[in-house]
C-alpha cells in the first residue's frame, strides 16, 4: 500500500480548489496539500485544514505595477483578465491591483473579462479605443496575451502614449518559449516572479533540472528551470525539513522583490523593484555589493526603455497624459444666452472653440481636480441633453442646467455655481414725465409758499419806499396792488436800478435779486436733472396683479419656468408663452404681447444689462434651484469636484468670471434715476431768505422811522406817540384817497 505524505502543485486556484475537493471527500488520510497557486482565498485555510499556500501571493506584484505608474505620472489603469482556469483568480488579482494603486494615488477605472475562445477582440478593444482608454494591465494567459497584444498593433493601440503591462501570467513562461513568440510582445512592459540565480543551491538544481530534462525531452531546446521549477523545489525542500504534521505553522517567504522587463526583439531587458526600497538595477546577491534604490525608473543608468533620452522622456509624457480617462462633457449645442455657453469653429485652428461663463466655471473647477476631459457639443433639448449621462454616452454635462428635483432621479449634482431663484422681469414706465405738474417737482411746496411770500413781501417794501417818488406808482387800490405783485416778480430778473429813487429800495433789490438767482439757477438744475434722468417705475409690480389681469406671461424656452408658472403661480397653460432669445424677450415686452417674463437669475441679470433702461425686475424672487454641473447618479468623487468648486468661489475667481461675462455689457443709455427726495426745501435756502426778509425789513424800518421824523416835523403839536402814529397813518390814507379822486375826475 502506498502512504501519501502530501500532494504538491496546482499553479490557479481553480486546479487548487478541484484537488482540494477530490482529498476532502478520498478515504485517505492525506495530512496536507502544498498549493503552488499565487492568488488563494483568504477563507481556504479555515475551510480545508490541509491546504496550505506555499507560495507568495501575487501582493508584491501588482505593487510593483502601481510603482511603475506612479513613477511616470499615471493615474488610471484598466484591467483586461481572462475567464479561464489557465490562469489565477481575477477576483484576487483585482483586489490586490485596486489596493496598491489606491495607495499612490491612482485608480482602476475599468475592468474587462476576456474569453480564449473569442475569435477576434477587435469589438472589445475598440470600444477601449474610443473611451481614451491608454494604459492596460492585462493578467491572461500567454495565448490570449498574445493574440491581445497583436490585435491591438493592428488597431494602432501599442507604442507612443499607450502602455500594456503584462502579469506573471504571461511573464513567468518568458523562459519556456522560443524567443519568435517573445517578439510577438515587443513593446510591452511586465511583471515577473524573481528568483535569484547565483547561489551555489539554485546552481545544483539547475544542472540535475537539465539533465533530467534532456533526458526525457530531448526534443526540447528550452531546458532551463523556470519560477515553477524553483516554486516545486523550495516546496519540497521544505516538506523535507518540517514534518506534515507541524506544515501548518509554516508560511512561506513573502516575495519582496519583483523583475520588470521590456520586451524588445526577441529578448527583454530587465530591472528591479524591492518592496519598501524602490526601483534598482540590480538585486542583493553574496557579492555585497550596496544597491542603488530609487522611487523612479528614470533615475536608473540603464533606463526601462532602451531608446534615446529624448524619445523615452517624450513617450513618458504622453503616456501620463494619455492614459488618464479623458471625461466626456456634454455642452448645450444651442444656448439661449451666449454669455453662458458659446461655440464657435475656429477654421484657422480647425477646431471648435468653447467658451463662456459656465466653461470658464468648469475649466476652473477641472484645473484644481487635475482632471483631463474634452467637450462634446451636443444638438438637442436640454432634457435629452441630460439623459445622455445615463446612456453612458457622456460623464458630465457643462451648460446652464437647472438642478431639478425630476432630475435628480438619475443624475447628481454639484452645488449651484450662480444665485438661484426666478425672478420676473416687466416693462418700466416713467413716474415724471407725464405729469402736469412735473414743473413744480423742483421745490416743495413748503419751497413754493415761501418763495411766493418773499417775492410778495419785497415787492411791498419797494413800492411802499418807492410810491412817494414815482407817480405810476399811485392810483387805485387794485391798481396799487397789480403794481405791487408786478414790482416783486419783476425783481427776481431785473435790477431795474435806475428807475430806483431811493437807496432803502436799491438795497433791498439787490440782496433780493442775489437771492432769487441762487434760487431760479437751483429750480434750473434740479427741474433739468428731473427731465434728464427721469424716475422710472415697474409696469407691474406682483404676480397677483398679472393674475387679476389675466395677463399674458413668457418664460425661456426649454427651462423649468412653464412647469412652476403654471403648478406653482397658477397661470393658465394658454397664458403661458416660451421665447428663444432676449430679442424676442425685449420685443414681446414692448408690444404688449406678454406682459412680463419670468427668468431664472442669472438669465435676468444678462437680458438687464442688454436692455437696463427699457425693462426692471420687480416683485419678490421664488425660490427654485440654480445652475449646476450634471455627473452620474451616485457619482464617487462629487464631494471632491464640490470642493473643487468652493474654492474657485472662495478664491474670488467665480465673482471675477461673473462681471467678465454676465454684467460686461454695458447699458449705453443707462443713467441713474433721481431720489423721490430730491425736491429742494426751504432747509437748503434757510440763510438766503433770512438774508433778503431781514434786508427788506430793515429798509421798511428805517423807511417808517424816517416818514415819521418828518411827519413830526410838520405836525409839531403832536406830543403824544399815540396821536402822532394815528395822525400819520390818516395822512398816508388821505393821500392814497386824494390820488384816487384825481385820477377818476
Amino acid at each position: 500500500m502506498v502512504y501519501i505524505v502530501a500532494i504538491l502543485g496546482a499553479h490557479t486556484w481553480d486546479e487548487a480548489s478541484a484537488i482540494t475537493e477530490v482529498i476532502s471527500e478520498s478515504d485517505q488520510d492525506i495530512p496536507v496539500f502544498l498549493s503552488l497557486a499565487g492568488t488563494t482565498p483568504l477563507q481556504a485555510t479555515d475551510q480545508w485544514p490541509h491546504f496550505i499556500q506555499s507560495v507568495p501571493t501575487q501582493s508584491a506584484q501588482m505593487n510593483s505595477v502601481a510603482a511603475i505608474l506612479q513613477s511616470w505620472g499615471i493615474t488610471q489603469a484598466t484591467l483586461i483578465y481572462e475567464t479561464s482556469p489557465k490562469t489565477s483568480s481575477s477576483a484576487e488579482i483585482t483586489s490586490y491591483l485596486t489596493q496598491a494603486l489606491h495607495q499612490t494615488g491612482s485608480t482602476l477605472t475599468h475592468i474587462l473579462s476576456l474569453t480564449l475562445g473569442l475569435s477576434s477582440f477587435n469589438k472589445e478593444l475598440e470600444l477601449l479605443k474610443k473611451q481614451q482608454h491608454k494604459v492596460f494591465v492585462i493578467h491572461t494567459s500567454l495565448e490570449l496575451g498574445v493574440m491581445l497584444f497583436q490585435t491591438a498593433k493592428k488597431m494602432k493601440m501599442t507604442g507612443d502614449g499607450y502602455l500594456w503591462i503584462a502579469t506573471n501570467a504571461i511573464t513567468d513562461l518568458f523562459h519556456s518559449v522560443s524567443s519568435s513568440k517573445i517578439s510577438l510582445l515587443k513593446g510591452m512592459v511586465g511583471v515577473k516572479s524573481y528568483f535569484p540565480e547565483n547561489t551555489q543551491d539554485f546552481l545544483n538544481f539547475k544542472n540535475r533540472f537539465r539533465q533530467k530534462f534532456r533526458r526525457d525531452y530531448p526534443e526540447e531546446e528550452q531546458d532551463e528551470p523556470g519560477i515553477f521549477a524553483m516554486q516545486g523545489y523550495n516546496t519540497v525542500k521544505l516538506l523535507k525539513q518540517n514534518s506534515p504534521e507541524h506544515l501548518d505553522h509554516v508560511t512561506p517567504i513573502p516575495e519582496t522583490t519583483v523583475e520588470i522587463v521590456y520586451v524588445i526583439g526577441k529578448g527583454y531587458h530587465s530591472v528591479y523593484w524591492t518592496e519598501g526600497f524602490g526601483f534598482s538595477e540590480t538585486v542583493e546577491d553574496d557579492t555585497k555589493e550596496a544597491i542603488a534604490y530609487t522611487h523612479s525608473i528614470d533615475n536608473l543608468k540603464q533606463a526601462l526603455f532602451p531608446m534615446q533620452p529624448w524619445f523615452a522622456h517624450r513617450r513618458r509624457r504622453n503616456l501620463a497624459e494619455s492614459s488618464e480617462n479623458r471625461m466626456r462633457v456634454g455642452v448645450p449645442g444651442h444656448s439661449l444666452f451666449k454669455q453662458f455657453v458659446n461655440i464657435e469653429y475656429d477654421p484657422e485652428k480647425n477646431q471648435t472653440v468653447f467658451s463662456g461663463f459656465v466653461i470658464a466655471v468648469f475649466d476652473e473647477m477641472m484645473r484644481q481636480l487635475k482632471q483631463p476631459f474634452e467637450y462634446i457639443p451636443f444638438n438637442g433639448s436640454y432634457d435629452e441633453l441630460m439623459i445622455q449621462i445615463p446612456l453612458k454616452k457622456f460623464d458630465a454635462v457643462a451648460g446652464d442646467v437647472a438642478i431639478r428635483s425630476s432630475r435628480l432621479d438619475y443624475l447628481d449634482f454639484t452645488q449651484p455655481y450662480t444665485e438661484s431663484g426666478l425672478e420676473m422681469v416687466v416693462p418700466v414706465k416713467s413716474k415724471l414725465s407725464n405729469q402736469p405738474w412735473l414743473f413744480m417737482k423742483p421745490f416743495t411746496a413748503n419751497m413754493w409758499w415761501l418763495i411766493a411770500t418773499i417775492t410778495l413781501y419785497t415787492g411791498f417794501i419797494i413800492w411802499l419806499i418807492e410810491r412817494a417818488h414815482c407817480e405810476y406808482l399811485r392810483g387805485s387800490i387794485i391798481n396799487q396792488v397789480g403794481i405791487i405783485i408786478w414790482l416783486a416778480f419783476t425783481t427776481l430778473f431785473t435790477l431795474r436800478g435806475d428807475k430806483l429813487h431811493s437807496n432803502l429800495s436799491r438795497m433791498v433789490v439787490v440782496v433780493w435779486l442775489f437771492v432769487a438767482l441762487i434760487i431760479t439757477q437751483s429750480y434750473t438744475a434740479s427741474f433739468t436733472s428731473m427731465l434728464t434722468a427721469q424716475r422710472l417705475e415697474p409696469t407691474i409690480t406682483s404676480v397677483e396683479v398679472l393674475r387679476n389681469m389675466n395677463a399674458t406671461v413668457g418664460y425661456c424656452n426649454g427651462s423649468l419656468v412653464h412647469h412652476y408658472l403654471k403648478d406653482v403661480l397658477g397661470f393658465n397653460s394658454f397664458k403661458v408663452k416660451s421665447y428663444n432669445s432676449t430679442h424676442r424677450y425685449a420685443e414681446a415686452l414692448n408690444s404688449g404681447e406678454i406682459a412680463a417674463i419670468f427668468l431664472e437669475v442669472p438669465a435676468a441679470k444678462v437680458f438687464l444689462a442688454q436692455y437696463c433702461k427699457s425693462f426692471i425686475r420687480t416683485g419678490e424672487t421664488f425660490k427654485v434651484g440654480g445652475y449646476g454641473f450634471a455627473f452620474p447618479r451616485k457619482y464617487t468623487l462629487l464631494s471632491e469636484v464640490n470642493k473643487a468648486l468652493t474654492n474657485v468661489s472662495e478664491s474670488g475667481k467665480l465673482k471675477e468670471l461673473e462681471d467678465a461675462y454676465l454684467t460686461s455689457e454695458k447699458c449705453v443709455d443707462e443713467k441713474s434715476s433721481p431720489n423721490e427726495d430730491e425736491s429742494l426745501s426751504p432747509r437748503g435756502f434757510s440763510i438766503l431768505f433770512e438774508l433778503t426778509g431781514g434786508t427788506s425789513t430793515v429798509a421798511l424800518a428805517i423807511y417808517i422811522i424816517t416818514s415819521i421824523r418828518e411827519f413830526k416835523k410838520s405836525n409839531p403839536e403832536l406830543k403824544n406817540l399815540l396821536k402822532l402814529m394815528s395822525s400819520f397813518i390818516k395822512n398816508e390814507l388821505r393821500r392814497s384817497s386824494r390820488v384816487v379822486n384825481a385820477e377818476s375826475t
